[in-house]
């Protein structure tokens, strides 16, 4: 009787540390079942939307994940990228009904706003930096430097502005004028972008879209955010909208990439620099704080 009992409860232990084993190394226990909000994070320059593209599709199609957190420190980044992941999040909302919540932390600015634009709900510290709805284009100029140590440059080309804004050169007005109108209509995307998720008349938005920033409790006053709070009561807003009774349980992926590089990129958005991970062109738009 004593070895039987004894089979059984080793049986048992085993099953348990084989149960444990499959989640620690899948580390994903909401395959286990339950109702779960989902953590993602937007840190530093948006240089590229791949990485939380993935993450909310996955979110998206798990029948366990009930709502999403988007956690954003960031001062904006690449005009494309930040419309990809703005557009991932409205198919998130409008397909699978799954609400998200923005939790904005140190710096949500410019692309870091857009994104958060198309959320259910907006939440920040009262002194969050953000705002700073406008479009940056910057453009060196190193014919000076050239000329001092004695280097020419030979361009043939098939049109008049196909070496348009070309740093061996100063800009010609023409030149101008066309990355002007660019630019204009980039940034009336990002107003259009804002007064259709914040539900905000366009002149409104117009006003106060000329790069500026604020900081949490403004832009609260001016509708650009819904709600003060931490990271934790975006949670808690996100289970309450999602219907979880209770306290939420939060899965969060894990941060893929190379810790130091991410750690430099996180903390260099801090003064607005941009660290060259990936290759870049002469020319690059960018909703960025300055």
């Amino acid at each position: 009787m004593r070895r039987t009992w004894l089979i059984i409860s080793v049986a048992v232990s085993l099953s348990l540390l084989l149960l444990f084993s499959l989640a620690f190394s899948f580390g994903r226990w909401e395959r286990f079942g339950g109702s779960k909000v989902a953590l993602i994070t937007v840190e530093g320059v948006i240089l590229d939307s791949k990485e939380v593209i993935e993450q909310l599709e996955k979110h998206r199609t798990n029948p366990t994940v009930k709502a999403i957190v988007l956690r954003i420190n960031s001062p904006g980044g690449g005009v494309a990228p930040s419309q990809e992941i703005y557009e991932e999040i409205l198919k998130t909302r409008t397909t699978n009904k799954k609400p998200i919540v923005t939790s904005m932390g140190s710096v949500a600015a410019s692309g870091g706003y857009y994104i958060a634009s198309a959320t259910d709900v907006i939440m920040a510290n009262p002194g969050t930096i953000t705002g700073s709805i406008g479009v940056l284009l910057q453009v060196p100029n190193i014919s000076g430097l050239m000329q001092k140590i004695g280097v020419k440059s030979v361009v043939v080309k098939s049109g008049q502005h196909k070496d348009l804004a070309s740093p061996t050169r100063e800009m010609t007005e023409a030149e101008r004028q066309i990355l002007q109108s660019m630019l204009d209509d980039v940034h009336g995307q990002f107003i259009d972008v804002v007064a259709k998720g914040r539900q905000l008349d366009r002149k409104k938005v117009e006003a106060i879209a000329d790069g500026r920033i604020f900081s949490g409790r403004e832009a609260q006053s001016i509708g650009l955010v819904d709600q003060l709070g931490n990271l934790q009561d975006a949670i808690e807003r996100a289970g309450l909208l999602a219907g979880i009774s209770g306290k939420p349980t939060v899965i969060e992926e894990r941060k893929k990439g190379l810790f130091l590089i991410d750690l430099l990129r996180g903390s260099m958005s801090l003064f607005n620099m941009e660290l060259p991970i990936y290759p870049s062109s002469t020319l690059s738009v960018n909703y960025l704080l300055w």
